[in-house]
């Protein structure tokens, strides 16, 4: 059964990282969520998948924030996104040009080209945004290749999870759900549904078992709230377990 919470604002840590975007609701995993093998010898396996723009070795700080003995034997994963023309950026660029000269305009158009999993049409991301499913895809196959490498180096499927925010948490629910095992779970903060209904039809049986935690600020201005809530609805639909907490006041970036 899906499960929606909606929290209650409050003090939380908050580490700034490139463009100063990235809020890390990470901070909010319960233990028994999403926690390894019981067995505190198994190896487990965590990637996080960072927002539009970031990079891999920019959130690393993360892990320091995890010094339980639950995560004495995980292993952690910060890959980055490839640069790509982004089309949200250079549709900027368009609007910029009745201001800046041709000249500035060659500096704009670079600018267009940044770290990016897959192309997004438009920000703020809505519920009915468009979505560049193939590129998502393709981004998808990527992260498995580092899932099955993790597998074939001795960690249990169940012991491996994958987190990611904004971009990287579109791109975390697309990689579990089309990923032929049962993963210990998938976090997706801020992130959004980046593929259609029909995408149900590609997912198998073991990977509606993978469990999501979705986490969302509820004035969020980039990611809308309404992008994160169209989450569950797809996710029930699927057949798949999610466990999605609101966030009043908490926006979308943060210093």
């Amino acid at each position: 059964m899906d499960l929606i919470t909606t929290v209650p604002t409050k003090p939380i840590a908050l580490l700034t990282i490139t463009l100063g975007t990235t809020i890390f609701f990470v901070l909010f995993l319960q233990p028994r969520t999403f926690s390894p093998n019981p067995d505190s010898m198994a190896r487990s396996f965590i990637l996080w998948l960072h927002g539009l723009g970031d990079s891999g070795p920019a959130n690393e700080p993360i892990k320091t924030l995890f010094t339980s003995p639950e995560f004495r034997n995980t292993i952690w994963k910060f890959p980055s996104a490839p640069s790509n023309p982004v089309t949200c950026n250079f549709l900027c660029v368009i609007g910029i040009l009745q201001y800046k000269a041709v000249t500035n305009f060659l500096w704009y158009v670079d600018g267009s080209v940044m770290p990016s999993w897959f192309d997004m049409h438009e920000i703020p991301v809505k519920a009915d945004s468009p979505k560049d499913e193939n590129g998502v895809l393709k981004a998808g196959q990527n992260v498995h290749a580092m899932i099955d490498k993790e597998v074939a180096a001795g960690t249990n499927p169940k012991n491996i999870f994958v987190c990611g925010f904004s971009q990287g948490g579109a791109l975390t629910l697309a990689s579990v759900l089309v990923y032929p095992r049962t993963l210990g779970g998938g976090a997706v903060f801020s992130g959004w549904v980046p593929f259609n209904l029909t995408m149900i039809e590609q997912m198998s049986a073991d990977a509606k078992k993978t469990p999501i935690l979705w986490s969302h600020g509820v004035v969020d201005r980039t990611v809308l709230f309404e992008a994160g809530q169209a989450g569950p609805p797809f996710l029930e639909q699927a057949g798949v377990s999610c466990e999605f907490k609101a966030y009043p006041g908490l926006a979308h970036s943060g210093t």
